[in-house]
């Protein structure tokens, strides 16, 4: 039952922080969620999943990756089930929701799976000494999330992500320092509040709202680290946040740390 556990610094930009293959899984219930991107898949026997309530089978090469702090619960159906696994970290964690469209859970199919099984099967094999080969390992890692990328394009060919998803998007990211109210921006588009929260939900996996924000604080996080000069409350204003005592709050919500501390951090 191998598992590999990341044993150097974190300085790449994308690594694991566990995996493992051929493992004997028993049950897991985390109410909680994982604090990490998580991608399971079934190599031998079938699994027995329950994610926000909703229940799913996992079949032999099939997998699963689960954003962070989703709660779940898995366990095998029968008698054996064995499983390969890999967690997501790096110094660029927070940018991989949007690398893989702020999708909540990801399901691949026995195609992709024995692609990404045979990755993880040869990352296994060449875990000697992971200091010496630490940017190997990061580039494969990369390679794996770029398996998940082409899992979830076919929507964003979908006529109502495309009139109504999209243009929002580019608003967001061309005005995110400007006010911005989902009334605004429903206007924009000639439909109600409630239609847009319920389209951007279904498509992007996350509010409106916390899209926004998420994107304000990592705009925050490069002028923290770019311009050292510039004070807190200039960056907040900078970013579209109007009070300051707001902007901290948030970023301490999204990043674990406060501004001041995460400029210090890095």
């Amino acid at each position: 039952m191998p598992i590999k556990i990341r044993k150097t610094l974190l300085k790449e930009p994308f690594i694991f922080d566990t995996i493992g293959n051929h493992w004997e899984q028993d049950a897991i219930t985390r109410p909680q969620g994982f604090p990490l991107y998580h991608y399971l898949q079934s190599e031998k026997g079938t699994g027995k999943l329950e994610i926000e309530g909703k229940k799913y089978i996992l079949n032999e090469g099939e997998g699963f990756l689960i954003a962070p702090n989703i709660p779940h619960a898995y366990e095998p159906e029968g008698e054996e089930w064995l499983t390969t696994f890999i967690t997501f970290t790096g110094m660029v964690e927070d940018t991989i929701s949007k690398i893989l469209g702020d999708r909540k859970v990801i399901f691949t199919s026995k195609e992709q799976g024995t692609v990404i099984a045979t990755l993880i099967d040869d990352m296994m094999e060449r875990y000697e000494n992971p200091s010496i080969d630490a940017k190997s390992f990061s580039v494969d890692t990369y390679r794996i999330l770029m398996n998940f990328v082409d899992n979830i394009s076919t929507y964003k060919n979908d006529p109502l992500y495309k009139k109504y998803v999209e243009p929002i998007i580019t608003e967001i990211e061309q005005g995110y320092n400007y006010e911005i109210t989902l009334q605004s921006l429903s206007k924009k588009i000639y439909i109600s509040p409630q239609y847009l929260s319920r389209l951007f939900k279904r498509f992007v996996g996350c509010s409106v709202y916390k899209y926004l924000t998420n994107y304000r604080i990592n705009k925050a996080k490069e002028l923290l680290l770019t311009d050292q000069r510039t004070e807190i409350q200039q960056i907040a204003q900078l970013v579209g946040f109007l009070d300051t005592s707001h902007f901290i709050v948030m970023f301490k919500k999204f990043v674990g740390i406060t501004p001041l501390e995460y400029r210090k951090l890095n």
